[in-house]
């Protein structure tokens, strides 16, 4: 599999929603019902932290790193959200995507990424933990889905280059 990663471009937003898309019908990538316009997307996230992974001109996957306070002592803490296409997974694009969405936060000054997932998301966290990320813990009963409670697991990486002083 010969791929790209590369920065996302406003044309690739189609192909990323479609994927998103994908994710909110699996019931267990997100407690979203309805994907964002392109100006909501954008503006939760870091502007050069949303990569994409192309293959013969079709975007198979993307990641991104979310803001997650305002407040500047959290200025180098985002959360991770990564998607990979169904037709793409299983053969190494997520791991090979998250490497480098983690490269390219800590060039921009991040020292924590975190992720929130579903526990029932299993190969989300193993995909996690195999680029370094732990479990810190359980958020029991964080929101509800379709009337149901839901947990999420919270994972963190640590940055060994970034924010060490």
């Amino acid at each position: 599999m010969s791929i790209t990663i590369r920065h996302m471009r406003a044309t690739d937003w189609p192909e990323v929603k479609e994927i998103y898309e994908e994710g909110i019908k699996s019931k267990n990538a997100t407690f979203e019902t309805q994907a964002p316009s392109y100006e909501k997307w954008m503006e939760t996230s870091h502007p050069d932290c949303h990569l994409v992974v192309e293959e013969h001109n079709r975007v198979l996957a993307w990641a991104k790193v979310l803001y997650t306070s305002a407040r500047p002592v959290y200025a180098g803490v985002g959360e991770v959200s990564i998607y990979v296409h169904p037709d793409a997974k299983g053969k190494g694009v997520g791991k090979r995507l998250l490497q480098e969405l983690i490269k390219v936060s800590e060039e921009n000054g991040f020292w924590t990424l975190k992720a929130v997932i579903f526990p029932e998301n299993e190969a989300s966290i193993k995909l996690h933990k195999s680029c370094g990320f732990r479990e810190v813990g359980i958020h029991e009963r964080l929101g509800k889905m379709d009337g149901v409670w839901r947990d999420n697991t919270l994972l963190e990486k640590r940055s060994i280059i970034v924010g060490v002083d």
